[in-house]
């Protein structure tokens, strides 16, 4: 085996020159200039700004604003997780069985997730419209006329009337992940399973469910590390409000960035939410790497 030449070594570092410095000049730089902001009291615009320290962070601390942007984004993550992965591993039973029509199916099913968010938070402002709105009209048409409200203008409902889309956009991905995963699991085991006179639901709870356990992992861990990033859903249908009632954290980061210039502040935030999808990441990573080094 021979030694590499001091040029040899190098050549490989000249073709991943290009990337390196795209990847430099858009998201390190980038990362790094937010990093230091954050610690400033820059308004965005100016030129000059203060060194603050911490002030931001600590700040945060006392903002009820931040609290009530935290304590959405989990009820966002815990719902928009929740449903469509268990929405999604039910079509993907479904769609894996003996089923007619099943390619139309799963493009049903899956429309939603490539579909513009701007068209998306347009059908559904559309259906949630008060007085025009196509729900509402169904309401009362039914005889329920104490039921129809103004879904995204009210604080009690506000939230969960932007996460019902959310929903309807994300339970795509996971079923063609679960349906991938399911073809992948040897019918011999079903098989096997029947023969020593499992039910249904023991070959599902003993074949299909360890089957599933990488896709369990992938599914889950990238639909965490979207709901922390939530943003455009949110802001598109309903720009925070009403009030504060929908803010998040993504969405109070542009306010105060974009519409208060607080943009040291604004960039606090957007630190903070970067780390928390770090942290949710890097087991996810960890286990790819060990998977592939195996």
């Amino acid at each position: 085996m021979t030694t590499p030449t001091p040029k040899g070594r190098w050549r490989p570092w000249l073709f991943a020159l290009p990337a390196l410095a795209v990847y430099t000049a858009f998201l390190v730089y980038p990362a790094l200039s937010s990093l230091w902001f954050s610690f400033t009291d820059w308004d965005g615009l100016s030129p000059s700004y203060n060194i603050v320290g911490l002030d931001n962070y600590g700040r945060m601390l006392s903002d009820p604003v931040v609290l009530l942007a935290g304590r959405n984004n989990l009820i966002w993550s815990a719902v928009t997780i929740v449903v469509p992965v268990t929405l999604g591993l039910g079509l993907a039973l479904l769609l894996n069985g003996r089923l007619r029509g099943k390619p139309v199916l799963r493009l049903i099913f899956y429309a939603p997730g490539v579909l513009p968010l701007v068209a998306i938070a347009s059908i559904w402002g559309w259906l949630y419209n008060p007085d025009l709105g196509a729900i509402n009209s169904f309401l009362r048409l039914a005889g329920l006329d104490g039921l129809a409200q103004p879904w995204l203008g009210q604080d009690s409902t506000a939230l969960w009337a932007v996460m019902v889309p959310a929903v309807w956009l994300r339970t795509g991905f996971p079923m063609l992940l679960y349906l991938a995963a399911l073809q992948g699991i040897p019918g011999q085991l079903y098989e096997a399973a029947r023969v020593d006179g499992a039910t249904r639901w023991e070959q599902f709870w003993h074949v299909t469910m360890p089957g599933l356990r990488s896709t369990h992992y992938i599914v889950l861990a990238l639909s965490l590390i979207d709901s922390f990033k939530v943003f455009d859903m949110v802001y598109a249908m309903t720009y925070g409000g009403p009030g504060t009632a929908t803010q998040v954290m993504g969405t109070w980061m542009y306010a105060n960035v974009f519409q208060y210039y607080q943009a040291g502040y604004g960039t606090a935030i957007a630190v903070v939410i970067t780390l928390v999808a770090i942290a949710v990441g890097i087991p996810y990573v960890r286990s790819q790497t060990k998977e592939g080094t195996a």
